[in-house]
This record gives C-alpha cells, structure tokens and sequence, in this order.
C-alpha cells in the first residue's frame, strides 16, 4: 500500500536530508483540498534540516492541490514539475523553494540514485 502525503509529512519528512543543497533556507505551506476543506502543512527548511507542523500560516512559497495530487506524489507515481505543467499544483511565491519540495517527497517505487547506477558494474557500455 502507498503512502498518503499526509502520512509522509507526519512521519517521513522532518529531519535531515543530505539531499539538499546547504544553502536551502525557507518556509513552505502545502494546502491539501479535499471535498470543500483544506488541510495545511507546513515545512521550514533551514540548510538541509526540515521541521514539518500543521499551520495555514503564511510562507515563502504556498502550494496548492488536490489531496489526490499531493497523495500520488508522496506515492512517486507523478513527479512534481509533471503535476505543475499539467497545472494540478498551482504555486505562489519563491518558486525556487518547488524543486526543493521534489527532494523531499520520495521518488518512483523501486528508483536508484543517478550515482548508484553510475557506479554500478552491470551498465551498458557506451560504443
């Protein structure tokens, strides 16, 4: 079973992601609607240190989606910058800060590092 946005935030996106670049600081409110309510999250990035509450309070950069849209993101099935040409997510602010909310939601189910499959002794050779 997929995990759902909200389960992702709550557990898996706090804490520290060496993914981010250093420099990366900012707030960031995810607005989740479902049915006619909103459900808010919201994310400090300090460096590569992510703190996650529930706040509808105002931030660098504001997200907004349906659940659905946040729920197939968190499940890697739909890449961020895909739900965004296809205007699912619509975002307002620092527009820097949405490739950095990429990083911390989790990829497609079973993805390896671009680095990993560098490295790794079974990649076709380049003729």
């Amino acid at each position: 079973m997929s995990t759902s946005a909200a389960e992702h935030l709550a557990r898996g996106a706090a804490g520290r992601h060496p993914e981010l670049p250093e420099t990366t600081s900012g707030t960031i409110r995810l607005d989740l609607r479902e049915g006619g309510r909103t459900e808010h999250w919201y994310l400090s990035i300090d460096r590569q240190d992510v703190r996650v509450a529930r706040s509808a309070e105002e931030a660098d950069l504001v997200v907004h989606a349906d659940r659905e849209v946040f729920d197939r993101i968190a499940a890697g099935h739909l890449h961020l910058a895909a739900a965004v040409l296809r205007n699912d997510i619509s975002a307002q602010g620092n527009l820097q800060l949405l490739m950095t909310l990429r990083r911390i939601f989790p990829g497609p189910p079973g993805a390896r590092h671009p680095r990993d499959v560098a490295g790794s002794p079974h990649r076709p050779v380049a003729r």
